[in-house]
């Protein structure tokens, strides 16, 4: 069982996966300086469930065995479930300032954990069943699962069976008495290099002549098979110098994401929870998309108060914090943050129980709120930039300040405020500029769903039809 980082950072050296990076295959993901600052912000999960004043957030009671669990591994059992998870990601964003990568995994297993009861409802099947016993291993084993939804699409037009390459959509190729064996690729895949499993899930709606496409799966990452590629992120040579000009050193921004290749990668049986049950691949797209939806007030208002605070602490440093028009800007900023994490916990409180006891947010208010999102987050990042200044995009390097040449001259010109560090005030420029730039804020933009995907849900959940009848009753127009 993972319990500490330790063990964490013993399991993932332990499980040889098949990585590369920059075109090389890596041997061991915990000791590259690309991989370390997201293996650490995942391990905050599990050494946060080890302090006792955050055992409330941070651990849940396995409705399976009675035991504590950590919560990322955990079937939310009531709203108040469900108000605690946003908590509990908002309380990591403050520790890490970044991602931590287990919410697309635990996601997963709750949308599974609703839908395979009611696909063995309809279609006599034993799902649920399985699931159920995968689930009792990984709350056992409290491994990091990295959810697979994204498939690369090819041409968008075109629906997966029309494809000129079939692989562009994940995919059985074999059905065998023993199993299935799965070719494609799951894309964007948040952590995938530093967990121990990938849930494998439809990525849209299928529907007749799919069903090969209907598939949801767990994997262990090194499987035969699997390829992992680690994807580029904005000024990714910074993690190799681990100092101020990373920003973040300890924690990096995102979630390290990967392609993940599967090469005819054989899965048993009792690891495959949906098998060309297409009616039910909808669904369970909703339900994923809505339970990661629901997630983004409570991680990115945590970041969004860590940007806050950078932003605040730069402009004191020069010297312009107690201007009024940054101040009216830092309110704003707050006022935004505290939009988007209202959002959050609103979905969760009027969140409802399924079928198979599990509880799901409300659907229209998780969409209103990642929508929320891919705006609020880059007007924070437009007010940071605006109160911290354009130094910061042009600051010296941190050799520069150590040279014995030139660093007299970056510490005289760079420096704020009297009492307060050139290396400091560089030190917060660049973890504002870190936080509000580049992948950071793709990812508010397109993570758990791009803007016009809300919009889709809005026309489906909006009820159009009965607010157009709430107006003619006050108008009195008659039918």
């Amino acid at each position: 069982m993972i319990r500490t980082k330790e063990d964490y950072v013993r399991s993932l050296r332990d499980q040889k996966l098949n990585v590369y990076y920059n075109g090389s295959k890596v041997d061991d993901v915990t000791i590259h300086p690309a991989f370390i600052p997201h293996i650490n912000s995942a391990a905050k999960t599990y050494e946060m469930a080890l302090r006792p004043e955050h055992e409330d957030l941070m651990l849940a009671t396995s409705h399976l065995t009675g035991r504590k669990i950590n919560r990322f591994t955990h079937i939310h059992q009531s709203v108040d479930d469900l108000i605690k998870k946003v908590q509990m990601l908002r309380l990591l964003a403050h520790e890490t300032g970044s991602c931590f990568q287990r919410c697309v995994g635990f996601d997963a297993l709750n949308a599974l954990y609703m839908t395979t009861y009611e696909v063995d409802e309809k279609h006599g099947t034993n799902y649920f069943k399985r699931f159920e016993n995968y689930l009792r291993r990984i709350q056992e084993e409290n491994f990091m699962l990295v959810g697979g939804m994204t498939d690369p699409k090819g041409d968008r037009s075109k629906r997966p069976g029309e494809q000129a390459d079939p692989d562009l959509f994940t995919r059985i190729v074999e059905k065998r008495e023993d199993g299935v064996v799965i070719s494609g690729a799951k894309a964007h895949q948040t952590g995938a290099v530093n967990s121990h499993e990938i849930m494998i899930l439809p990525t849209q709606n299928m529907g007749p002549g799919d069903e090969n496409y209907a598939v949801a799966a767990a994997i262990p990452l090194n499987t035969k098979g699997i390829t992992l590629i680690f994807g580029r992120q904005t000024n990714e040579e910074r993690k190799q110098e681990c100092g101020i000009d990373a920003g973040n050193p300890e924690y990096g921004m995102v979630g390290g994401e990967a392609l993940v290749v599967f090469e005819n990668v054989f899965v048993p049986w009792e690891r495959v929870f949906l098998c060309g049950e297409t009616d039910f691949t909808g669904i369970l797209v909703e339900r994923f998309a809505t339970l990661h939806r629901q997630n983004y007030g409570g991680c990115k208002g945590g970041v969004s108060d860590i940007i806050i605070g950078a932003s605040a602490l730069a402009s004191q440093y020069q010297g312009t914090l107690g201007a009024s028009h940054v101040k009216d800007k830092l309110i704003e900023m707050m006022h935004l943050a505290e939009t988007v994490y209202a959002g959050s916990v609103a979905c969760s409180a009027m969140g409802s129980r399924t079928k198979s006891g599990a509880y799901y947010p409300d659907p229209l208010l998780a969409n209103c709120t990642k929508h929320n999102i891919t705006r609020n987050i880059y007007e924070i990042s437009r007010l940071a930039h605006d109160v911290a200044g354009g130094i910061m995009a042009t600051l010296p390097f941190e050799r520069d300040l150590r040279s014995p040449e030139i660093g007299k001259l970056v510490e005289k010109y760079m420096a704020g405020v009297e009492g307060v560090s050139t290396e400091n005030r560089m030190k917060i420029l660049r973890l504002v500029e870190t936080m509000t730039g580049g992948t950071a804020l793709v990812e508010s933009m397109h993570g758990a769903g791009s803007p016009q995907s809300q919009r889709i849900m809005y026309q489906r959940l909006g009820k159009l039809n009965e607010k157009m009848k709430y107006a003619k009753k006050l108008a009195k127009i008659a039918e």
